[in-house]
């Protein structure tokens, strides 16, 4: 027992390592955490061996899978019902472009450029056509946009983004059995019966230090992750949608919700980002660095190019237009779920794995930090933020 504690503490450390970084450099502690993740298991494998850092044993798979899944959650309840209604059709427009442009260019580049299979092609396609709710939600979330009407019309896009993944992976690749009936069936009854149970069930036994709402939401959350799982889906899958389904309930109760924010931040997502950037092999990636390139610049491009003229039509100009569709550009968590799904069901190789997971954190750190640093629409913070960054850059100007 005495090597999970030693092992939890490296863990840990390299977490705060990854915060004091974010706050250094002024990135976000999401992206810090993928470098560190990365950078951290390349050091430690050269020097005292791989299996130190543990990122494939199971309770460290569990603690990164359980942040996946609440940080999903509450990028869902995020998700103002109202503001949805109002945005449903530029959520719509800018999510299925996002997800459909670079579903059919990063497989038609994997299959022709890379001749990889036919099948791994789609499950290429469909690992490159996220966008990281994980991620967007992460920046929004430490830059306030996610109180804006704009950083809820960025989040209301990549879950419909994300949904046609969701979708794509089920019909392409997931077995249709009577299993996935079941979860299906399962599904429709329970967020149906949420937003009429869940504010009653509050009401009538919530508010006590026992905190049981956040161990209502947890159940939710694991028991239809394995019911997910045990279809033949992923955990992770249901978690967006009952974040959605409980926005009108839990997305209004801000202490609740600062709590699971507490839990999530602090504790559970630096297994999760962490954990992303120590599966990437650099050996694999050095060589054949060409299928990682083809790759990243086949899932920006086709994501760029047709998202800019889409944001814009929705009066998104200038850098406003650019920072909404690099945000759009990112990827993350159902990339890797999706690559990890094609690796398990021998779809792909490992090498095939390590090039799309790495392709996958390029896209998650490289358009982010582009985005904060040169196209982040100020006027749109709200003014604590702002007054917050304005001070930071006099004094950078002072110091100069």
């Amino acid at each position: 027992m005495q090597q999970v504690w030693f092992s939890a503490a490296l863990w840990l450390i390299l977490a705060l390592i990854a915060t004091l970084l974010s706050i250094w450099f002024r990135i976000s502690t999401a992206l810090s955490e993928i470098v560190v993740g990365t950078v951290a298991q390349l050091i430690i494998g050269a020097l005292i061996g791989t299996e130190v850092l543990g990122a494939k044993s199971a309770w460290v798979s569990f603690l990164a899978g359980t942040g996946a899944i609440v940080l999903t959650f509450l990028a869902g309840a995020e998700l103002d019902p109202a503001i949805f209604r109002t945005k449903w059709k530029e959520a719509s427009v800018v999510g299925l472009v996002g997800f459909f442009a670079p579903f059919l260019g990063a497989a038609a580049v994997a299959h022709f450029i890379l001749k990889w299979s036919i099948p791994s092609s789609w499950l290429a396609g469909v690992a490159l056509s996220t966008t990281s709710v994980a991620v967007v939600y992460a920046v929004m979330l430490e830059l306030g946009l996610n109180r804006t009407d704009f950083g809820k019309g960025i989040l209301a896009a990549c879950f419909v983004n994300d949904l046609g993944t969701v979708i794509a992976l089920g019909l392409i690749f997931a077995p249709f059995t009577m299993r996935t009936l079941i979860f299906v069936g399962a599904s429709v009854i329970v967020f149906a019966a949420l937003p009429f149970v869940t504010p009653w069930f509050f009401r009538k036994y919530g508010g006590r230090v026992s905190e049981l709402e956040a161990k209502y939401i947890l159940f939710l959350l694991f028991g239809m992750g394995g019911l997910s799982a045990w279809a033949g889906s992923e955990a992770v899958l249901p978690a967006y949608i009952i974040g959605m389904v409980l926005a009108g309930t839990v997305g209004k109760d801000h202490v609740l919700i600062r709590r699971l924010r507490t839990l999530t931040f602090g504790f559970l997502t630096p297994f999760y980002f962490i954990r992303a950037g120590s599966l990437v092999s650099l050996p694999a990636l050095m060589a054949t660095p060409f299928a990682f390139l083809a790759l990243f610049a086949a899932k920006m491009i086709s994501k760029m190019v047709p998202l800019v003229p889409t944001v814009r039509a929705f009066n998104h100009e200038g850098h406003q237009g650019l920072y909404y569709s690099l945000m759009m550009s990112t990827g993350l968590t159902f990339g890797t779920i999706s690559a990890l799904f094609g690796l398990n069901h021998q779809i792909i190789t490992e090498a095939q794995y390590s090039h799309l997971v790495a392709t996958v954190i390029a896209s998650a750190v490289i358009p982010t930090a582009i985005a904060n640093a040169w196209f982040l629409p100020k006027h749109l913070l709200p003014k604590s933020e702002r007054a917050v960054r304005t001070m930071t850059t006099m004094a950078e100007d002072a110091g100069e």
